[in-house]
């Protein structure tokens, strides 16, 4: 019996040996295998001639006409618009409020914020005009927003902030931080 167990032990002794032997040499991992199964991907979709409807609630917000999209999936989704972008803003009837021009985008998709910059211009129907080096547009609070240089022009009023300013989509309201500038004010003292 002490033959038997002598003889077992050693086959099981090869077996685990070879066994052992068959794992290490398989764990072994090709530097480019795991560089092509871990690599970063970035995949771009790329549509021309644009033109997107947002609505909010059933209700149409605005329409956005660009030549070029490019839409990257990667770890935080995007859609770019590099060679320009043109956006008409609805009223609650569906009327043109505002528009604006920028010669790039970049709308941030979880965020619902969009990145204008060079040469960002937004009028409104009474002719009110922003222009600034970039902006934000917060989709959901309907505001845009810079901290940058920023100017104003309406009727009677040239505002020129340095360090950024507000304002709501359609302009009404525009709040600019270290402002200076002319404006007219009546015989009252009120802002004409």
């Amino acid at each position: 019996m002490n033959k038997v167990h002598t003889i077992l032990t050693r086959y099981y002794s090869a077996a685990t040996l070879i066994v052992c032997c068959f794992f290490l040499s398989a764990c072994e991992n090709d530097q480019k295998q795991i560089d092509l199964w871990t690599k970063k991907v970035t995949e771009v979709e790329e549509a021309k001639q644009i033109e997107s409807y947002l609505s909010q609630d059933g209700i149409m917000r605005a329409k956005l006409t660009a030549p070029l999209m490019l839409r990257v999936l990667t770890d935080t989704l995007y859609v770019e618009f590099p060679n320009s972008l043109h956006v008409d803003f609805y009223n609650d009837s569906t009327k043109v409020e505002s528009w604006l021009d920028s010669k790039y985008g970049k709308y941030f998709e979880s965020l619902d914020k969009v990145y204008l910059r060079d040469s960002v211009v937004v009028i409104n129907i009474k002719g009110d005009t922003l222009k600034c080096p970039d902006l934000w547009w917060d989709q959901n609070t309907k505001l845009f927003y810079t901290d940058k240089y920023a100017e104003y022009h309406a009727k009677g009023k040239n505002i020129y902030g340095g360090k950024g300013m507000e304002a709501t989509q359609d302009m009404k309201s525009v709040t600019f931080k270290e402002p200076t500038g002319i404006v007219n004010v009546s015989d009252k003292g009120m802002v004409e």
